[in-house]
C-alpha cells in the first residue's frame, strides 16, 4: 500500500475520534482564520473557543507534514481587562501525526502563545 493511501486510510479511520468532544467542551468551529475564534473566546461566558483550521493554508500544512489529523485550535481566556471586549488569550494550535524534517517518527506537534486582543482587532489600551 502506498504511504499516501495509508495516510488517507488512517485519517479516515481517525476522523470519528476527533469529531467527539469531551463533556463540557463547546463544539469545534471550522475557520479559515483563527481571528474568528479569538472573538468567540472574548464573547463566550466561559472564555473558551475551539476550532479546526480549514482552507488552502490548512491543507498545505497538513500535506507538507503528512499529518493524520486536522489542525485544531483551542483558545482560553486567561484574563479579562477593564476595557470592554479586551482579554489576554492563550492560543494553542495542534495537530497529530506531524512528521518534521529529520524526525524519525510522526508525533503530535503544538504551538502555543499568548495575545492581548480586543473585539475590534486592536491591543488593549491598558493591561488592567
Amino acid at each position: 500500500m502506498k504511504s499516501s493511501t495509508f495516510l488517507l486510510a488512517m485519517a479516515a479511520l481517525a476522523a470519528p475520534a476527533y469529531a467527539e468532544e469531551p463533556p463540557g467542551m463547546s463544539p469545534r468551529t471550522s475557520v479559515r482564520d483563527a481571528r474568528a475564534l479569538l472573538l468567540v473566546a472574548i464573547q463566550a461566558s466561559n472564555g473558551q473557543a475551539h476550532g479546526v483550521l480549514t482552507g488552502e493554508l490548512a491543507n498545505a500544512i497538513t500535506q507538507r507534514f503528512g499529518a493524520i489529523s486536522p489542525i485544531f485550535i483551542d483558545i482560553t481566556t486567561e484574563r479579562r481587562y477593564q476595557q470592554p471586549g479586551c482579554s489576554r488569550l492563550k492560543v494553542l494550535f495542534w495537530q497529530d501525526g506531524v512528521l518534521l524534517p529529520g524526525a524519525i517518527a510522526p508525533r503530535k506537534q503544538t504551538m502555543e502563545f499568548g495575545i492581548n486582543y480586543c473585539r475590534d482587532g486592536s491591543p488593549p489600551k491598558s493591561l488592567r
